[in-house]
């Protein structure tokens, strides 16, 4: 046995008699030339190697994360069955402390390690010793033979990634000895089960069991152990060995695909910046599937931490099972089963432009976010410059649009390289136009997210018709007779504006008070306000820009009818110009859907009929300014329900309806038969226990409901209980 490096033990035990490798065979004619079948085809030449970590051994090797600190290896040949000298070398480890399992089966300590050459080097004498013994023993290329997956996987890849040492091609392929035994051996034990002591006995070998040098009685049994199987005819053994991935590969993965759920792990903790090409590094020896790494998004599109990676096959998972809370850099990360169902659902898509875009191969893709809305292929490509090109030009471009058409100000860029990809990184928050640009690192499943989540229609679905009439008709006009209030603090009510307006809420038209709510039905700080004339609302504007309400200065601006309603209808209306809602799209707008009707509808009797009086007949709030009569609802024989096709501020804002005081007029008018109706049981499950009495208002906000008559709120199946302690279902009458 050659000593490379520190010399650990003073003496080398020969080979038993059973162990003795033959001699090399005399020359003159093969004995098997004759024959028309090679018994056994003569595969490379095999390179026995053995390895050990600072801390756990066997099948748990490099699930700590702890430095190699010895290899072992020797040669055969396969075609002479002739083998090599024994190399053990020692390697210097960062962290020299050994665990009480590796000091007491090695016998190492702590100096003889700190005296040992570093990995690189170690790994330079590796390959300038095979060569020397494959050339002395006339073999050609070879091939590493180890004693399962993990030397190899688990501990050399991981930690030549973490020291950015470039490993030499050799280590990209290797026998799993254990594998090519239970071929030969399929009536023993399942191939992960077994051990070099368990494939010894099974052949009826004798091993030397005074060997006590740590490593040497593994590569001398391992050795004997190949050369019993060579005896025996086969025309797979050696013939495939395993590949470990080079890098990893992106690609599209599709709804319909069907992920086994065996080769599916979710990782957690991952700092935000990491990419797929990260998570790959990290799980580096194992062979992430193609398009395997899937970032997930939280709610606001931005990554929250987690992936979802799938692998070629189940014994790839177990293995990045193992690496739990390992780090990365300074993080350290979680690895937990997941399912196929997971990982399709945030990787798969549908859409064939996305399909058609992810299907180059070998392609770096990044993100660009906060677009301008005017912005095109060519100027997208200009921001980029010549210096970074993008594939394909345009069609290497991906831009992120709504159901309708609009674009959101995403896009997503192909490059050919790494090198491409970091020169338009240097782009960051570069100017195009008026806006600085954000450029991200993105992967295919992030496309997959972001195209998902804005494809998936509109915030509520498109109807043929609406359900229940508009109570009123906007007039359409382009005169600015309406103010807008913007900045209103989010507890604003009715009486707060009137207040806020003071003079100007008399010139307030009959239902002209429109609050704008946001997606959640909550108020979203707008207000706009129809004035009896455009003289009037620019008077208003004048008179209370910038004034302060609760601590807040509101800005009060004129505007037009026409755009009040397309804002109210779901539009946007900005210091760049009004962008229309969905409904006004062609792509959108069902043929048969009238925004606003000329002539109000009635709701049938038997409709109306549901609602109480207390609904028709609220009890009085008297607003700050003296004209009551401009805000009350219509006659109580009519009953309108406020609507909006695609989002949720209505028309009319829900706020402003059946607050104030009815004429007397207006209630000597209705029917008798409409307000001795009995109320409608409205039961309401699975209410949170936390929810007050404004929280289930605002559930029926849009509707007639007096909000004053808080006896018509019961608690179901509890006792009687104070405001504080909301039951968890009510009846609203």
């Amino acid at each position: 046995m050659r000593l490379v490096g520190p010399r650990v033990s003073g003496r080398e035990p020969p080979f038993s008699a059973a162990m003795t490798p033959p001699p090399p065979p005399p020359p003159g004619p093969d004995p098997a030339a004759d024959s028309t079948v090679d018994p056994c085809p003569a595969p490379e030449s095999l390179v026995v190697l053995f390895g050990a970590t600072a801390g756990a051994l066997g099948r748990d090797l490099g699930s700590d994360e702890t430095d190699l600190i010895l290899l072992v290896w020797q040669v055969v040949e396969p075609r002479s069955r002739q083998v090599g000298t024994l190399h053990k070398s020692l390697v210097r480890a960062e962290a020299a402390a050994l665990s009480p399992q590796c000091r007491e089966a090695s016998g190492l300590s702590a100096d003889s390690l700190a005296r040992a050459e570093p990995l690189d080097k170690v790994l330079q004498q590796f390959s300038q010793l095979v060569n020397g013994d494959v050339a002395l023993l006339g073999g050609g290329p070879y091939v590493l033979c180890t004693d399962g997956q993990q030397l190899l996987r688990q501990v050399l890849h991981p930690e030549a990634s973490r020291k950015n040492l470039v490993l030499p091609d050799t280590f990209f392929s290797f026998y799993n000895l254990r594998r090519e035994f239970h071929m030969q051996h399929s009536s023993t034990c399942p191939a992960r089960d077994l051990t070099v002591a368990t494939m010894a006995q099974d052949l009826g070998l004798e091993t030397d069991d005074t060997e006590d040098d740590f490593g040497v009685w593994e590569v001398k049994t391992m050795v004997a152990v190949i050369l019993h199987l060579l005896k025996e005819p086969s025309s797979e053994l050696f013939s495939k060995p395993e590949v470990i991935k080079r890098k990893y590969e992106t690609g599209p993965c599709s709804k319909a695909d069907v992920v086994d759920s065996e080769t599916v792990v979710r990782a957690r903790g991952l700092p935000w910046q990491s990419s797929d090409q990260d998570v790959a590094r990290f799980f580096k020896g194992l062979n992430v599937a193609r398009g395997g790494v899937a970032l997930c998004l939280n709610a606001q599109g931005r990554r929250n931490g987690e992936a979802l990676i799938r692998f070629v096959d189940s014994e790839q998972r177990d293995l990045a099972l193992q690496r739990h809370k390992h780090h990365m850099g300074v993080r350290y990360i979680e690895v937990y089963k997941a399912t196929g169902e997971e990982f399709v659902k945030i990787a798969g898509g549908t859409s064939l432009e996305v399909a058609r875009f992810l299907s180059r191969e070998d392609q770096v893709i990044l993100r660009l976010r906060g677009l301008p809305f005017s912005a095109g292929p060519t100027d997208v490509l200009g921001f980029l410059g010549p210096d970074c090109p993008v594939t394909g030009g345009a069609e290497g471009l991906l831009f992120v649009r709504h159901p309708d058409g609009r674009p959101t100000g995403d896009a997503f860029a192909l490059f050919a390289c790494e090198e491409l990809a970091q020169a338009a990184l240097r782009r960051h928050k570069g100017m195009l136009g008026k806006r600085y640009i954000e450029l991200f690192r993105s992967t295919a499943a992030e496309v997959q997210q972001v195209l998902n989540r804005y494809a998936s229609g509109p915030l509520l679905p498109t109807l043929t018709a609406p359900l229940l009439p508009i109570p009123f008709a906007l007039a359409a006009g382009t005169g600015r007779d309406c103010v807008r209030l913007r900045g209103l603090p989010y507890t604003a009510t009715i009486e707060d504006i009137l207040s806020f307006l003071g003079e100007a809420a008399a010139d307030i038209r009959p239902h002209g008070v429109h609050m704008v709510l946001n997606q959640q039905g909550r108020p979203s700080g707008d207000a706009f306000i129809q004035m009896t004339s455009a003289e009037r609302a620019l008077a208003a504007a004048q008179r209370c820009h910038k004034k302060v309400m609760k601590e807040r200065y509101v800005e009060v601006v004129p505007c037009s009818t026409e755009e009040m309603s397309r804002v109210l209808m779901g539009g946007t209306l900005g210091r760049s110009g009004m962008s229309p809602p969905p409904c006004k799209l062609p792509c959108l707008s069902p043929p048969t859907y009238a925004t606003f009707q000329a002539t109000p509808t009635l709701i049938p009797t038997e409709t109306a009929a549901l609602y109480p009086s207390s609904a028709l007949l609220p009890a009085a709030r008297v607003p700050a300014a003296p004209t009551p009569v401009a805000y009350y609802p219509g006659p109580a024989t009519q009953l309108y329900l406020n609507y909006t096709a695609y989002y949720p501020s209505p028309p009319v804002s829900p706020t402003t309806v059946g607050y104030l005081t009815t004429p007397t007029a207006a209630l000597a008018s209705a029917p008798t038969s409409v307000l001795s109706q009995p109320g409608a049981l409205v039961r309401m499950p699975g209410v949170p226990y936390t929810a007050g009495m404004k929280d289930l208002l605002s559930v029926f906000q849009a509707y007639q409901l007096a909000p004053d008559d808080y006896t018509n709120l019961m608690p179901v199946g509890d006792p009687p209980r104070t405001m504080l302690q909301a039951p968890k279902e009510w009846v609203c009458l």
